[in-house]
């Protein structure tokens, strides 16, 4: 099997189910699409399950992991550069509508996940 790269990839979504609950995790996620920015690549960041409350104003800021970059730094980034998506369903479970979220936060579904993973030269990871 071929190995495959982050530099042969012209776009890398990413989905982030994990929240506070899973802070390496989480924090895994915000960091490779923060870096993969930074690097030149076109970046889709998609917020799930527990991430899905980083989509609000401030609740960046009270994620706390030792030794890892803050996370309100690591989204702006992302949005910055980016893309950054929450998820239609986990948006409408916990009642976060489009007037809630962070400036250049936006709310899709599946149907746009879909699109966007199997476009060409993309390489798709899940958090």
């Amino acid at each position: 099997m071929p190995h495959y790269s982050a530099r042969m990839a012209k776009r890398l979504v990413i989905k982030v189910t994990a929240g506070e609950e899973a802070p390496e995790r989480c924090s895994q996620a915000f960091t490779v699409a923060a870096v993969a920015v930074a690097s030149g690549v076109e970046v889709s960041l998609w917020l799930t399950g527990e991430s899905s409350w980083f989509a609000l104003p401030g609740r960046a800021a009270e994620f706390k992991l030792p030794h890892a970059a803050p996370l309100p730094d690591l989204l702006e980034s992302v949005i910055a550069g980016g893309r950054v998506t929450l998820c239609t369903q986990c948006a409408a479970r916990r009642e976060i509508t489009e007037k809630d979220v962070v400036d250049g936060v936006r709310i899709a579904g599946a149907q746009v996940f879909v699109s966007e993973v199997m476009g060409d030269g993309v390489q798709a990871l899940v958090y």
